[in-house]
């Protein structure tokens, strides 16, 4: 019982840290990122479907992108959906690969990225506050029904503690890790 509640929780507050390191990896940064197409979706014969399903997206160069649809009917397509996006890119095609330069970042710009990026992480950090919420709650249910006692209660509280600092440290981490790549000039 007390090992379930603390891998389950463990588990949540891992996915929660996945889910904001993919949130990060989908604002774009100085450098090209094929992470930054991952949002857009392209109209293929009337389904919206994710672009990675229909082309395949490389990033040959720090500064370039490139998209290869499989179909050659779908380059036009691609760059409308890439507009469409807006992403702030602007795509080119030779009608075969489609070429997304990554323009250089202004200070201001860089500066919204890292508000952007913190707004994000503080999403991260309330989420894992309310995973730890919700832990402790099962645990004061389990107490109230008997099922485990007021020390074990207070153990898996303690547990449940570290753990919130340890992944609320690993956001952190994130966090700076995001803000440097930003502001690298």
């Amino acid at each position: 019982m007390i090992d379930e509640l603390i891998s389950d929780v463990e588990e949540r507050m891992g996915k929660t840290l996945r889910s904001t390191e993919a949130d990060f990896s989908h604002i774009r940064a100085g450098r090209a990122t094929t992470a930054l197409l991952d949002s857009v979706k392209v109209d293929y014969y009337g389904t919206p479907t994710p672009l990675n399903q229909v082309a395949s997206v490389a990033a040959p160069e720090p500064r370039l992108l490139t998209v290869s649809p499989w179909e050659k009917n779908m380059v036009p397509v691609v760059e409308k959906a890439i507009l469409a996006a807006n992403l702030g890119l602007t795509p080119a095609s030779d009608g075969n690969v489609v070429r997304i330069p990554i323009p250089q970042l202004s200070e201001e710009r860089r500066k919204e990225l890292v508000k952007q990026v913190k707004g994000l992480a503080e999403d991260g950090r309330v989420a894992i506050r309310n995973v730890r919420r919700g832990g402790i709650e099962q645990a004061k249910q389990a107490q109230k029904s008997q099922d485990i006692t007021e020390d074990d209660l207070k153990r898996i509280s303690d547990q449940i503690q570290k753990l919130t600092d340890q992944y609320i440290q690993d956001i952190e981490g994130a966090l700076e890790k995001k803000i440097t790549e930003i502001m690298e000039v």
